[in-house]
């Protein structure tokens, strides 16, 4: 069953962005959408590109869902679709970029710049003062002027020193660049810190303290940036979203692993599978739960599996009722560290392995931790309830595990990089059963 067809979507919204990664733009942002929150601004907010960690310290700082946005990888039916889901009872979008403005794939193309242009939204750009003053202007002037398509409209400051930096700054902008807001100067704030991970920030499920640090950046935010200024700089998309969603559902009645070991699914992914008439029932491998029954689908997600290994490794409901699934010939699709759940063991980074559903021929292990990193294009290889051979797909690997051994199996995917090199065959697929490292995000024309 087809979602139902919307018109354009006008909601308003803006682009938080930054010059390099590491310049405060993710806690300036979850600072801004807390502040707008507490003052009673209805704000949604999305994350530019891939990033599965990210949007969860949103929803925490803005109450309501977050969304990925990814030009590179999705469709702009699919981006058009996300945003029309945001703008639900939303007064606002707020959208963090990646990494620098400018900065994509390899191949120079899916950018926060990209994505501000597609949508039409403005660019608010953060930028790290510390060790500068009037250089700051001569940077903003670079990135203002850089691409012409782009409308660069306001900057905000971070980590200003005293007074006298705060006027220097603002003698530079104003004698260069007068047509660009300065919207705030933030302070040095030394306890206003995000610990990480080895794959990014630390979940915010995790975070026992997170409340407490949303309420200190949004007061920090609050005091130093022009929220009603910020708020005015917004200006409406204009997209009309398609009916097809990201990837075609798995079955009928399909469960999900969900909890802080399976953390990782795109909320597109999910929307699309309920929009095409399919039930999805959610269940915990870490609290012990086998998935429904009745599903012919079993989808196991990215996440922390190695955290959690020893844990999963003695849960026999969750282990037998994979195993029960795969005998029944339930699809039973894993990503990354569902992949690798799906496997014979998992050697953990202290080096103890661990038995794991024994349903594919595979071995992994986080022993010697080297880093997968990357947009991949992928093809079927094979007819699954993902699709027909030859389908395309966009998608992206980012993990520190390595296989040790693997054994004779049909493989899923021919995957290449966003240059189209590096072309190998990879994934496992064993009667009903498949997956691979691959995060796939959208379907592709090629």
């Amino acid at each position: 069953m087809a979602g139902k067809s919307r018109g354009p979507c006008l909601m308003k919204g803006l682009v938080i962005a930054a010059p390099s990664s590491g310049s405060g733009k993710t806690l300036v942002t979850l600072a801004l959408l807390r502040a707008l929150k507490n003052r009673g601004c209805r704000v949604a907010s999305a994350k530019t590109g891939p990033d599965y960690i990210d949007p969860a310290f949103h929803s925490a700082a803005s109450g309501r869902p977050c969304r990925n946005l990814d030009p590179w990888a999705m469709r702009v039916q699919t981006i058009s679709h996300a945003v029309h889901a945001l703008a639900e009872g939303a007064d606002l979008i707020v959208a963090e970029g990646v990494m620098g403005l400018f900065d994509g794939a390899r191949d120079g193309t899916g950018s926060t710049a990209d994505l501000a242009v597609m949508l039409g939204w403005p660019v608010v750009l953060v930028v790290d003062v510390k060790g500068q003053a009037a250089s700051a202007a001569a940077m903003v002037q670079g990135f203002a002027r850089f691409r012409t398509d782009l409308r660069l409209s306001g900057v905000i400051f971070n980590r200003v020193g005293g007074k006298g930096h705060v006027d220097i700054l603002s003698q530079a902008m104003a004698e260069h660049l007068p047509e660009i807001p300065v919207l705030g100067f933030l302070p040095k704030q030394a306890d206003l810190v995000m610990p990480e991970r080895h794959l990014g920030l630390v979940q915010a499920v995790e975070n026992a303290d997170l409340d407490h640090f949303l309420e200190q950046a949004a007061e920090w935010a609050g005091a130093a940036v022009d929220l009603d200024r910020l708020v005015a700089i917004a200006t409406a998309a204009d997209l009309v979203p398609g009916n097809e969603g990201p990837l075609p559902p798995l079955g009928q009645r399909i469960a999900v692993a969900k909890d802080e070991a399976f953390a990782f699914t795109y909320q597109e992914v999910l929307d699309g599978w309920r929009q095409a008439g399919a039930e999805i029932s959610f269940f915990s491998p870490l609290a012990d739960e086998a998935p429904d029954g009745h599903a012919d689908a079993i989808y196991l997600p990215g996440g922390y599996p190695e955290l959690h290994a020893g844990c999963l490794a003695g849960n026999q409901n969750f282990m037998n009722g994979l195993q029960s699934a795969a005998a029944r010939r339930a699809f039973v699709f894993g990503e990354c560290g569902g992949y690798m759940t799906l496997g014979q063991g998992l050697v953990d980074a202290e080096g103890q392995r661990h038995e794991m559903a024994g349903l594919l021929p595979l071995e992994t292990s986080f022993q010697k931790r080297r880093l997968h990193l990357g947009y991949r294009k992928a093809v079927s290889l094979s007819d699954s309830p993902l699709g027909r051979t030859g389908q395309y797909w966009r998608g992206h690997e980012f993990h520190y595990a390595s296989i040790v051994e693997e054994g004779a199996a049909d493989r899923l995917f021919r995957m290449r990089d966003a240059l189209d090199q590096s072309g190998t065959e990879a994934g496992l697929k064993v009667n009903s059963v498949a997956g691979s490292f691959l995060h796939l995000i959208d379907r592709a024309d090629d």
